[in-house]
């Protein structure tokens, strides 16, 4: 078996959980393949002192992988899968961080569920992505255009709201005048979505969520619709450039360009380990609080 190992940055908390997943695998003869940058800062920190092979682009990660374990939160998860894209090798999440939605694993169980990823006793949960185009192109994104939580259009460099002329498979929805506008997949409606109001969605839906940001109309709310739209925004405003981010990667488009959003030909697989799924993960860290029953 060889697996795919990425991080980001190092804090004195994650130092065990490190250790566990490497003596781990090496006692089960699993081979690792770190991500460049990670490893030099494991060996930077004396965290780690042998040296193994590693990856730097999404080119080196092909189907000899079983998996990527992504060692910290939910943003470092965002951050693999722009080394992931459509390669299709599933992702398994280690949370060295706080709320988790996509780093289920815990830290109190990684021996445990790592044994499953041995045994191969996990399943696969495809996640919905967004692609984004710009008419006139922008560089800045055209490599990496693609989010798995949320594009978002936000005002830039002032207090005034924008306005966004919002148009769902050719047909005029709305002209919000709000501080901007997310578009949401599944994944992505336990993010900045939620925290505009939005709805929480099951990642196994086939649908995405359009969440106005602080709309000056009150009676603009989050609407739900088929994961098959295709959406074009028009941005304008006082300032002469709004921001667009995909996940947490933002760029300055210019006034009046138009964006279009619609969903990629392609998914990320998270992976699932059994008694760590998404419910019991909204259970447990948004609605109800921590699970009761034995």
């Amino acid at each position: 078996m060889k697996v795919a190992i990425y991080g980001q940055y190092y804090l004195n908390s994650t130092d065990p959980i490190i250790k566990d997943i490497f003596v781990f695998f090496t006692s089960n003869n699993v081979e690792m393949v770190i991500e460049a940058n990670f490893l030099k800062m494991l060996h930077e920190k004396k965290i780690i002192e042998k040296e193994y092979k590693t990856f730097s682009t999404h080119t080196e990660l092909d189907s000899s992988f079983e998996m990527l374990i992504s060692i910290g939160g939910d943003g470092t998860i965002l951050r693999a899968a722009t080394l992931i894209r459509n390669s299709g090798v599933p992702i398994l999440g280690i949370n060295a961080g706080r709320l988790g939605f996509l780093a289920t694993v815990q830290k109190e169980n990684i021996a445990a569920f790592m044994q499953f990823v041995i045994d191969k006793k996990y399943t696969v949960s495809e996640r919905t992505l967004l692609s984004l185009t710009t008419e006139p192109k922008n560089e800045a994104i055209e490599e990496l255009n693609f989010a798995m939580n949320e594009v978002t259009v936000s005002r830039k460099d002032t207090t005034s709201m924008i306005t966004v002329d919002t148009y769902l498979n050719g047909e005029y929805l709305n002209s919000y005048w709000a501080d901007g506008l997310i578009i949401s997949t599944p994944t992505g409606s336990t993010g900045y979505s939620l925290s505009c109001g939005g709805p929480i969605l099951t990642p196994d839906v086939n649908s995405l969520v359009i969440t106005p940001i602080a709309p000056h109309n009150l009676t603009a709310r989050p609407l739900i619709i088929p994961d098959n739209t295709e959406i074009k925004l028009r941005v304008s405003g006082r300032e002469d450039h709004y921001l667009v981010s995909l996940d947490s990667r933002i760029a300055s488009i210019k006034n009046e360009s138009i964006l279009t959003i619609k969903k990629t030909n392609f998914k990320i697989n998270m992976v699932e380990i059994p008694g760590e799924t998404f419910l019991k993960t909204l259970r447990n860290k948004l609605l109800w609080g921590e699970d009761k029953r034995n």
